[in-house]
């Protein structure tokens, strides 16, 4: 296994995640919002993205997957559900990374059949060329070519989520 140099520095992170809160900000401010981080990867992101936000929220956490170390099984399984009722509420999904989008599709609709006030996306990463499921992104911090990252929550196999920066992950054999 290898690890490159870091592709997306810490700098270039927290430089981004404080352009997401403030666009965040605007879009809600005189509004109460509720964050939902998409767990596991989005721990680092969804923390750093809350504590820059201006405007009151409340956080909740879904866990959900379709990864097996670095490919998708197609087939989504949510391991543990949201606590708070989102209906009538402005919710915030908030993820690591927009992949082929069949996880993120799949929560944003079964939010949707909960009825909040409105819903909206936010992730990191956006890798459109590995897109299955078209799914509407409102905030995005950096669009990457269709490599496999770990680091800042990112993982492979549940490692190296730890890393403060991003880096492009190679599998030796």
């Amino acid at each position: 296994m290898v690890i490159g140099k870091p592709f997306l520095t810490v700098n270039q992170i927290q430089d981004k995640v404080k352009e997401l809160a403030e666009k965040i900000s605007k879009d809600y401010e005189g509004k109460d919002l509720l964050v939902v981080a998409l767990l596991k990867g989005a721990f680092m992101f969804a923390s750093d993205l809350v504590k820059a936000i201006r405007v009151p929220l409340t956080i909740d956490f879904i866990t959900a997957s379709s990864y097996v170390k670095t490919g998708t099984s197609g087939e989504v399984k949510v391991h543990c559900d949201v606590r708070e009722d989102i209906r009538n509420k402005n919710v915030l999904l908030v993820e690591d990374i927009a992949d082929t989008g069949i996880t993120l599709n799949y929560i944003r609709e079964r939010f949707l059949q909960r009825e909040p006030k409105s819903l909206r996306i936010c992730v990191l990463l956006d890798k459109k060329e590995r897109r299955i499921v078209d799914v509407p992104l409102d905030y995005v911090g950096f669009e990457i070519p269709n490599e496999f990252v770990v680091g800042y929550g990112l993982d492979y196999d549940n490692k190296f989520r730890n890393l403060p920066y991003i880096a492009i992950f190679k599998k030796t054999t």
